[in-house]
């Protein structure tokens, strides 16, 4: 009889586990879809929006730039806070900085700023762009946190199951957001920015009102360490790490490099040829797509196929011949010309992205596995924003099409470095 009593106990405890899983994957799902669609939505129209406020290439890259570096400043704390308070109060407050952040720069790009200010205050708007991007990276910890949440939720064993929610979330995240500023943007340029602020209301909502807390006190690490909230110490972890320090480069010049060029695009897509806000946004679609396509169907056999170097470098070599294409460019031709290069440059960063990281992690033990490849997401910030803000100098002192010239020397480079390592191993080998 007590053995009965005991099963029926335990089936009662996994009934109200899995009921308790429901709410908590679709709180984290839509969470992570907020925040790729706050970057989705707005990215493709950022020249269009700041058009009232500046022409500057450099200030369109320090803007694109300024949500990396507060997510590379800040993530640390935000992990280690999650891990002292708990999942959910931390969600819910980088929840809330995204919908503060969102809002500020709806409300900026929204408002007419020549019948409110002075003449001495017409620096004001910027300003405030700068603060919004500044609220909303620093809460960036939403992707993070909700990937702990799933990692409290998921046994060993289904673990890789559940995180398939990740790249779900994030492909919808890349085609949904562009789509959604393609057909909102018809109406007002600042329409899509208002989509982004009320998503992210909803998602706060959400987590508030259905999301459970899922690490319970008696894990939670009760000491947070001072040097853990150092970002710089991630960078440490990875170049003090004699197996990885040299892909590692190339990871970091890969990302400054593609990121760079990235982030004034637009602007170029607008200023030589006239493209509208429609047009950009399009263009991000066919990348959305196609990367999803790339990781989430074809990445599999390819590898088996192929291998992760050869994928690597060829991947690179698609990024390369993207930018070429884009350089020759012109009026009569654009449309053609620049849809099938940020297609080819899809399909590039499609297959370096997985496959890079891949190669990581086989140079390391178990032992190293987890700081390095848990540092590579701070080293991508460092690079975005690095990136962006030369792109944007560049655009300005040096010419439109600068940019694209420098991303080709820059990832020639990284071949060169991902070769390197080829030819050491094969060395060693022999």
């Amino acid at each position: 009889m007590n053995i009965l009593c005991e099963m029926v106990k335990v089936r009662n405890k996994k009934e109200s586990v899995e009921k308790l899983k429901i709410p908590t994957l679709l709180s984290a799902f839509i969470t992570l879809l907020n925040d790729r669609l706050g970057e989705t939505i707005v990215f493709p129209l950022l020249p269009f929006l700041l058009e009232r406020f500046t022409k500057s290439g450099s200030t369109l890259g320090l803007l694109a730039g300024t949500y990396a570096i507060s997510q590379f400043a800040v993530a640390p704390l935000i992990g280690a806070l999650s891990d002292r308070f708990g999942r959910k109060p931390i969600i819910i407050t980088c929840v809330a900085g995204s919908v503060i952040g969102l809002s500020l720069f709806a409300i900026t790009v929204s408002l007419d700023w020549n019948n409110i200010l002075p003449i001495w205050a017409t620096s004001l708007p910027l300003f405030l762009l700068f603060a919004a991007r500044i609220i909303d990276g620093a809460s960036g910890g939403t992707a993070a946190t909700a990937t702990a949440v799933l990692a409290d939720i998921s046994t060993p064993e289904n673990r890789a199951k559940t995180f398939g929610l990740i790249g779900v979330a994030f492909g919808l995240g890349f085609v949904l957001g562009p789509g959604l500023g393609t057909a909102l943007a018809k109406f007002s340029v600042t329409l899509p920015v208002w989509a982004a602020t009320l998503f992210a209301i909803a998602n706060l909502g959400l987590v508030i009102w259905i999301l459970p807390e899922t690490l319970m006190p008696a894990n939670r690490d009760n000491l947070i360490k001072k040097r853990e909230l150092n970002p710089f110490r991630q960078l440490k972890i990875i170049f003090t790490n004699h197996l990885s320090r040299r892909l590692c480069l190339a990871f970091f010049l890969f990302f400054m490099a593609f990121n760079g060029f990235t982030a004034v695009l637009v602007l170029y897509l607008k200023e030589a040829f006239l493209w509208t806000p429609q047009q950009s946004s399009q263009a991000f679609v066919i990348v959305g797509v196609i990367a999803m396509v790339v990781q989430g169907g074809l990445i599999g056999p390819l590898v088996n196929r192929f291998g992760e170097f050869k994928l690597t470098v060829s991947g690179i070599g698609f990024v390369i011949a993207g930018c070429i294409l884009l350089t020759l460019a012109n009026q009569e031709n654009s449309i053609r010309m620049v849809f099938s290069s940020v297609g080819i440059l899809a399909v590039g960063t499609g297959l370096v992205t997985p496959c890079l990281r891949a190669l990581i992690s086989r140079k390391l033990d178990s032992t190293g596995q987890g700081a390095v490849l848990g540092s590579l997401q701070g080293l991508q910030s460092l690079g975005t924003f690095l990136g962006a803000s030369a792109a944007g100098i560049c655009y300005d002192l040096l010419g439109q099409k600068s940019p694209f010239y420098g991303t080709t020397l820059v990832l020639i480079f990284v071949v060169a470095l991902v070769q390197g390592r080829r030819s050491k191993q094969l060395e060693n080998k022999y």
